[in-house]
């Protein structure tokens, strides 16, 4: 991420090494409309870009190779009816929306006329709404993964508890906990600042006294160094000075989950579990959507994953005032 790349029109952007070599003059538009965003951001939408060379070129071309510049109005239109009839039509809007910003800049750098990017995407896209995917676990499904920590005595043990325990009561995405840094962490307030969250937005979060009392127990084996709040251990209980991925998140929650004997889940589920139990504890959505970083309180509420318990004590709320004749 220290590395500067260079645009056409002179303006300096920050980029990673795999976008371009330092100096070189950028004339590709989804490098620049990459080097824009946040590394977990760039990680999807390069993703959605590769999937659309894919259905358009069968393989001929990658997403960094492909002639973005050439697409008219007739080749966005067929893309976007082959994305809608494979793909539910939020993430062909996505990949449809990372397509048009590509094109932007492609308009920008000069390679295609305003008029040419203007019809381009001028797409009607179709609207729909899908159950996330995903549960919440249930309290005795949390209380059993930290059980199986506490059986590991070791400092992978206690790391483990302590990932388990902010996952759980912040409610954070995989890429933000890995992101979070000691300094992130106000032991006064007991508060969590997340940088660069999705959308690249900070937020801050606040943990309540169990997950606090993981995290101390953690530092015990931590120690305060500047640097990662989480860091990864070897066989034999050594702390490696270092920021864990995202991948290694996962296999934490698998392997703990395995030891738990519970339901397979993911770690997005623990951010699904955060928003329900808020919302079932009565916090109003606007605050559970400041919590989850979530850009609209439509998107919180389709989190919500209360479950049948929920609906049926909302039904019965309601008074049919019919009598049997």
């Amino acid at each position: 991420m220290n590395e500067k790349i260079t645009t056409v029109n002179a303006i300096s952007l920050s980029s990673t090494k795999d976008f371009a070599p330092t100096g070189k003059l950028i004339l590709n538009p989804m490098l620049v409309y990459l080097s824009q965003l946040s590394p977990s951001s760039q990680r999807t939408m390069q993703g959605a870009l590769e999937t659309i060379t894919k259905v358009v070129s069968a393989g001929e071309f990658d997403a960094i190779n492909f002639p973005w510049a050439e697409l008219r109005y007739q080749h966005t239109q067929a893309i976007y009816t082959q994305l809608s009839e494979r793909y539910a039509f939020s993430n062909a809007n996505k990949m449809m929306a990372a397509l048009s910003r590509v094109l932007e800049e492609a308009w920008k750098l000069g390679q295609m006329s305003a008029e040419d990017y203007h019809r381009a995407i001028a797409i009607e896209r179709k609207t729909g709404q899908r159950l996330l995917k995903g549960r919440a676990l249930s309290i005795g499904e949390v209380q059993s993964l930290f059980n199986a920590c506490a059986q590991d005595k070791s400092v992978k043990g206690s790391r483990d508890a302590a990932l388990i325990a902010v996952l759980y009561a912040a409610g954070l995405r995989r890429s933000e906990v890995v992101a979070i840094d000691l300094s992130d962490w106000n032991m006064v307030d007991n508060c969590l600042t997340v940088r660069s969250g999705k959308g690249d937005k900070d937020r801050t979060t606040y943990l309540d006294d169990g997950a606090t009392a993981a995290l101390m127990d953690w530092l015990v084996w931590r120690g305060d160094a500047v640097g990662a709040l989480f860091y990864p251990t070897r066989k034999g209980g050594k702390v490696e000075q270092r920021r864990m991925t995202d991948q290694a998140v996962l296999d934490i929650l698998r392997q703990r989950g395995s030891e738990a004997q519970i339901p397979s889940f993911s770690p997005h589920d623990f951010r699904r579990t955060f928003i329900s139990n808020l919302l079932d504890r009565g916090a109003d959505i606007s605050t559970v959507q400041k919590l989850a970083g979530h850009a609209s309180p439509v998107t919180t509420a389709r989190y919500d994953r209360r479950g049948e318990a929920a609906k049926r004590k909302a039904a019965n709320l309601l008074h049919t005032p019919y009598v049997r004749s």
